[in-house]
């Protein structure tokens, strides 16, 4: 609970059997995580014995896609407060009192891999995902003439149940670009939302997307393609349509 308020912290798994139950017992140590979600978007065997020796709650979405994963998992939850994470070790647990803190005044709260001394050594943070993610955020920074963006990659996040209800049906994205839609959905429904820096860890394991120099550029693309897409369909007045 955070002040009265049902916490809810969402993990999709595809790749992290090996960091997975380590990850969810440090957000439950946290003493402010009131459940757990973790989505199985077609995991690695052996991934739902780990989550069973947790107290985490596992449900399957059988729809490949970060997107697909994340939309589940709200479904899913019960919170009023939602917590977006990876279970990889990427991110530190502790780092939820600062989203949380921030829900206070804000709908939504983005984390930002962007402050040099949070980057740990060797976490996967080369220049390609540094400069892109925040190349692709100052572009939908000023396409949208919004707030500052800095990562539009970082998948630690926060909103509250009252925010998503507003902008939920909009959502379009099933893969690994869903990250950005929620970003400008925010943006466009003019939320309440600011971006706070998070610890970016090494990571358990190898990325299946950023992982590989190539699969990340496509990603970068798609990132550059969504916002185009957002930007002409809001001058246009014409309701985006899925894209993927």
């Amino acid at each position: 609970m955070w002040r009265d308020r049902m916490v809810s912290v969402i993990l999709p798994t595809y790749n992290e059997k090996d960091s997975i139950r380590r990850v969810v017992d440090e957000f439950f140590a946290t003493g402010v995580v009131d459940e757990v979600i973790v989505v199985n978007n077609n995991a690695r065997e052996g991934t739902s014995a780990e989550v069973a020796r947790t107290r985490a709650r596992e449900v399957l979405e059988p729809r490949q896609g970060y997107g697909a994963a994340i939309q589940r998992g709200f479904r899913e939850a019960r919170g009023e407060l939602l917590v977006l994470s990876e279970p990889d070790g990427t991110f530190a647990a502790h780092d939820i009192f600062k989203l949380l803190a921030y829900s206070d005044d804000f709908e939504a709260v983005f984390g930002t891999r962007t402050t040099s001394v949070l980057i740990w050594a060797g976490a996967n943070m080369g220049p390609l995902l540094k400069w892109g993610n925040w190349a692709v955020a100052k572009m939908l920074e000023f396409l949208f003439n919004t707030t500052t963006f800095t990562d539009v990659g970082c998948t630690m996040r926060l909103i509250k149940r009252p925010a998503l209800e507003k902008i939920r049906s909009q959502f379009t994205v099933q893969r690994e670009h869903f990250g950005p839609e929620m970003m400008i959905l925010a943006v466009i429904n003019r939320l309440r939302y600011i971006e706070v820096p998070v610890n970016y860890l090494p990571r358990v394991g190898v990325s299946s997307v950023t992982g590989h120099k190539w699969r990340t550029v496509q990603l970068a693309l798609r990132m550059v393609a969504l916002i185009l897409y957002y930007r002409v369909a809001v001058w246009l007045g014409r309701k985006p349509r899925p894209v993927s």
